[in-house]
């Protein structure tokens, strides 16, 4: 990345002090200076240094200056990294000796300070240092050498015969157009930030992902594989000595030993690989100059005979339009032929791992290489078309006669090809023959097999070392053996191996115009990638995106991955949907399986706009009936110790609505609790439960207090709760009364606007070994210091498997429900969540074959109103004490009449328990007490129970008793019991009281209970226009 200029940067050193001769001698660690007058201090995962007080006064060394190793991950031979200190080694008392765990840091462990003397040893003598590349040699010169293939020779007097030189100009500018805006977009990825190996994969999987850079890694790879075969056959061809067997065979033969030796040369290391590559550009460059000074000498009759004239205006002019013939005689023919020879800009940027600094080299290399390698495809095509004709027979008796009829171009300059054009057996010209204008003949097969030999040894290099990395990342399955490197170079040797063959195979095809289309496509949708990343990573406006190469452009990037894909289509249909048949499968599996990478790519910065975008354009949308949804506030404590609560509302919220998950961390006095609180290791269960919900924890000193903060502060915009659900509190009778007072002044949720909905087990929810609540269990003080100093001895590795294998404990609600019932007890109107709630249940698959029973109390007056009403679908509350079966609406049926009305005989024994239950909770009313002495001990104690409040709601608690006994008659078979639940008022319905209702309701039931209270506005649309 773009680093300052250091003219502009401020030198601090003249402000240091002058340090004693003791300090300067002191050792230098890698957290500052250890020796005489210095304190070593010891933080999380790194170490610092502090300088004595009175050295403190004149310069921090706490506080160090920026550094290159607070940025790096690599460690520099010879000396120690440098970390950078945490925020709590700056800012607390470094008496301290507990540092928060919530501090995360990418430092590695420390080594001790005594180490042994042999490992000092072994650190004086640096590794053996890899062969790396600058960018004329490691790019530039690779470039030139693969675009300068099998087309050149063998193919551009060819094209230019069947296109004309002004289209074949156009040609070989297009080629150069999408080349170079793919080169500016390649240079713009390649300096934002460190290049490792992998080239182009490694530049547009770091950019748009795994899904679109596995896909493109495996496709590129697959293309250079080809594109061996590809310069093999076209060496191949240019040998016409004696026959082996026939023309297609000896191509087969001749390109299996080739590339077998090529095979040979790679092996043998990128060192032997690199002078090879020299060897073969001088090659080119003399059989360049051969044929330069070819054109300029005068023609010989021989010369004459086989269509070389020199330079001539009239055979420059007809040679200048188009001549097609043939099958592919197309300008899109011509240019699916001629694009591979283009496609060697990446030649150097594959081999990015073997290069000295990438940032510098593909930029500079690349752009180089397309411009002279386009410079001269342009001179060669118009020279050759400036100086032989088309078509020439070679025979020297051809001249042209004084009686003949010649209207052909050579007639001009004495010569009559007439008879072997008409019969289609001219052996020369720029048609059929491509070394008529060198002056020494074997310069030029020198040049094709230099150009030829070089590319396909390039190819054969890029392959593996694209390979290489994609196998490394493990997106895909049994191709992980290809990953293994050897040696200092870490030579991918299988690779090398599994490309050979690849290659192989496709040499049997034999056929250069065969092979060369097939690649195009593979290539063009490469380079349409490449120009999409750099336009994608522009677009989000990610601080990431920060590349040292200026001169591009987001939208000539983004026009550069249009014409790829337009181009693709207009050569070979057929092979661009294969090719984005392969692309899409490969992207389809890589989003299916999920790779566990994270590469800080540009399509994560574009989900985050996104996200962003939506959230902040809901606050223009106002609410309404038809698009409530319960978003669902669900306070799990930690998510993994209550995975039945979690299960149930991620079964309603979905694909639906918003479930987040609440941890309040409590009783826990020093850092430990904000690791607690973390949320990293909690999503990471959710995730792997795959469970769509967010996390928060919060710290807080009891749990009413963290609750509060949660129900205020959860949520983005109108994307925020309104639903608050608990698990509840079974141990309320052995806890304290004041435990059970808070629990349940959580509910003033209510004076919020949220609903409220309890679940209910009979095996509980908690299935930690911590008692039943919403908050993290209590810890001793030493047990916490332990847990402590054993969290510090654990490497982060270690942190992190044990965060993947939190256990994942099944539950009743993840598996299928089977025929049974969900039994809805609407008893009260709460705005129509109690109803909702089932219905959003039974709509998942687990839930499908349960039928709704819904229970629904009324006023006796209207029964008889409400049988008469001709809109039976609008009889919603049914006459109490009973229910009646009015309508089936979707999948809620309403249920047989039953007796509601209590009756104390049978409930007198309910009764009973249920005023023991209140025993403890009651105020002791003493007659000989003073009122005011009871009055101030209920104010210090609220959650106390006077005679006063039993009698005030009597009917209230004979209700729920008597509610009790009807569930257990008639829901006792049903997988899940639905109620509304009652409300207690303040001031007039102790909080004790309150919680002994809801115990006495839902207790005793072998199905889960879920208590529900809307906020009594409406969520159901039976009457919503």
């Amino acid at each position: 990345m773009e680093s300052p200029d250091a003219r502009n940067v401020v030198q601090l050193d003249a402000f240091k002090p002058r340090l004693s001769l003791s300090v300067a001698n002191a050792k230098i660690t890698h957290g500052g200076f250890d020796g005489p007058g210095y304190d070593n201090c010891s933080g999380y995962g790194s170490r610092v240094a502090s300088l004595g007080s009175d050295a403190l006064s004149a310069y921090e060394t706490l506080d160090p200056p920026p550094h290159y190793d607070f940025y790096t991950k690599t460690e520099v031979f010879g000396r120690q990294r440098r970390f950078r200190p945490s925020l709590y080694q700056l800012h607390n008392d470094p008496k301290d000796s507990s540092p928060p765990i919530y501090e995360e840091t990418n430092a590695e462990p420390i080594r001790g300070e005594d180490s042994s003397e042999e490992d000092e040893e072994e650190q004086k003598e640096p590794p053996s240092e890899p062969t790396r590349f600058g960018w004329i040699h490691g790019v530039m010169i690779r470039c030139m050498l693969n675009i300068w293939g099998v087309i050149l020779y063998l193919r551009l007097p060819w094209i230019t015969a069947q296109a004309g030189i002004g289209l074949t100009w156009v040609i070989i500018l297009l080629s150069s157009c999408i080349t170079g805006i793919t080169g500016l977009s390649t240079s713009a990825i390649a300096t934002n930030g460190k290049v490792k190996k992998g080239g182009t994969y490694f530049l547009i999987s770091r950019s748009l992902g795994p899904e679109l850079g596995g896909s493109i890694g495996l496709i590129f790879a697959f293309a250079n594989a080809v594109a061996v075969a590809m310069h093999t056959v076209g060496f191949a061809e240019t040998e016409h000595g004696a026959v082996m067997v026939d023309r297609i065979n000896d191509i087969r033969i001749i390109g299996i030993i080739t590339v077998t030796c090529l095979l040979g040369i790679s092996l043998a290391g990128m060192s032997w690989e690199s002078k090879a590559q020299i060897l073969f550009f001088l090659v080119i460059m003399v059989s360049f100059a051969s044929f330069i000074v070819g054109t300029i000498i005068p023609a010989s009759p021989e010369k004459q005979a086989k269509g070389f004239f020199s330079y001539k205006a009239d055979i420059f002019a007809t040679n200048f339009v188009p001549g097609w013939r043939g099958p592919d005689g197309s300008f899109f023919g011509m240019f699916s032929i001629f694009f591979p020879s283009a496609t060697g800009i990446l030649a150097g940027a594959n081999i990015s791992g073997d290069l000295k600094n990438p940032a510098v080299a593909i930029p500079k290399g690349t752009l180089m290489a397309i411009f002279w390698t386009t410079i001269s495809y342009l001179i060669i095509s118009a020279t050759i078309g400036a100086c032989v004709v088309r078509d020439a027979s070679g025979l020297l008796n051809d001249t042209l006669l004084s009686n003949s009829n010649c209207g052909d171009i050579s007639c001009q300059y004495g010569w009559d090809f007439t008879e072997c054009i008409a019969n289609e057996t001219c052996l020369y010209g720029i048609s059929n023959y491509y070394q008529v204008s060198t002056t020494f003949a074997p310069l030029i097969t020198a040049g094709i097999f230099g150009a030829t030999l070089s590319s396909a040894l390039a190819c054969l290099v890029s392959a593996p070392k694209v390979f290489e990395c994609l196998c490394k990342d493990k997106l895909y399955p049994f191709i992980g053996i290809f990953g293994k490197g050897y040696g200092k170079n870490e030579e991918p040797l299988r690779g090398y191996l599994l490309t050979y063959v690849i290659a192989a195979c496709f040499i049997l095809i034999a056929e250069l115009n065969t092979i060369a289309p097939i690649i195009s496509n593979f290539f063009l949708c490469s380079y349409a990638l490449i120009n999409f990343s750099c336009f994608h990573a522009s677009i989000t406006n990610s601080p990431g995106w920060r590349p040292s190469f200026k001169f591009y452009s987001k939208w000539l990037s983004l026009l550069g991955a249009v014409i790829c894909v337009v181009l693709m289509f207009l050569l070979t249909w057929w092979a661009a949907l294969i090719a984005f048949g392969v692309v899409f499968l490969l992207l389809g599996y890589t989003v299916y399986k999920k790779p566990e990478v994270n590469w800080g790519s540009s399509v994560q910065a574009s989900s985050y706009n996104r996200a962003l975008s939506q959230c902040a354009g809901l606050n223009h949308v106002e609410d309404h009936v038809k698009n409530y949804r319960p978003q669902c506030l669900v306070l799990t404590g930690p998510p993994s110790s209550r995975p039945a609560l979690v299960d149930l509302i991620s079964c309603l919220t979905k694909d639906l609505s918003l479930m987040i998950c609440g941890n309040v961390v409590t009783a826990i006095q020093n850092s430990l609790r904000f690791i607690k609180a973390s949320s990293e290791r909690h999503v990471t269960w959710l995730n792997k439960r795959k469970v769509r919900s967010f996390y928060r924890g919060v710290v807080a000193a009891e749990l009413r207090t963290g609750a509060n903060m949660l129900l205020q502060g959860a949520g983005l915009g109108r994307i925020k709760p309104n639903v608050l659900l608990m698990g509840f509190k079974t141990n309320f009778s052995s806890d304290t009364p004041q435990a059970a007072h808070d629990y349940i002044s959580i509910l003033d949720a209510f004076d919020l606007r949220y609903g409220v909905c309890l679940l209910r087990m009979k095996e509980g929810l908690d299935v930690s070994q911590s008692p039943q609540s919403h908050g993290e269990r209590r810890i001793s003080a030493a047990k916490m210091n332990l847990l402590l100093f054993s969290f510090l001895l654990i490497t982060e590795k270690k942190i992190n498997t044990q965060r993947m294998s939190m256990p994942q404990r099944s539950t009743g609600f993840q598996k299928a429900q089977g025929k049974k019932t969900i039994d809805v007890y609407w008893l009260s109107d709460d705005g129509g969540l109690t109803l909702l709630l089932p219905y959003l249940l039974s709509r998942r698959k687990r839930w499908a074959r349960c039928k709704v029973r819904v229970f629904v109390g009324g006023d006796a007056d209207t029964r008889e109103e409400q049988k008469q009403d001709p809109q039976p679908e609008r009889c919603v509350l049914i006459a109490h004490p009973g229910v009646l079966i009015m309508s089936t609406m979707d999948r809620l049926t309403y249920c047989l009449q039953l007796s509601m009305t209590p009756t104390f005989d049978s409930v007198r024994s309910s009764v009973h328990r249920f005023e023991k239950m209140l025993d403890r909770f009651r105020l002791d009313t003493n007659p000989k007490q003073d009122c005011d002495s009871g009055s101030e001990r209920q104010q210090e104690e609220p959650w106390r129970i006077t005679e006063q409040d039993l009698e005030r709601n009597r009917a209230k608690s004979l209700r729920q008793i008597r509610l009790n006994e009807v569930l257990k008659d008639y829901s006792r078979e049903a997988a899940l019991i639905v109620i509304t639940m009652p409300v207690g008022m303040k001031g007039a319905c102790p909080n004790t009281l309150y919680l002994a209702w809801l115990d006495f309701l839902s207790r005793d039931l072998r199905p889960p209970v879920l208590l529900v209270r809307g906020n009594q506005e409406n969520v159901l649309t039976f009457y919503c226009q």
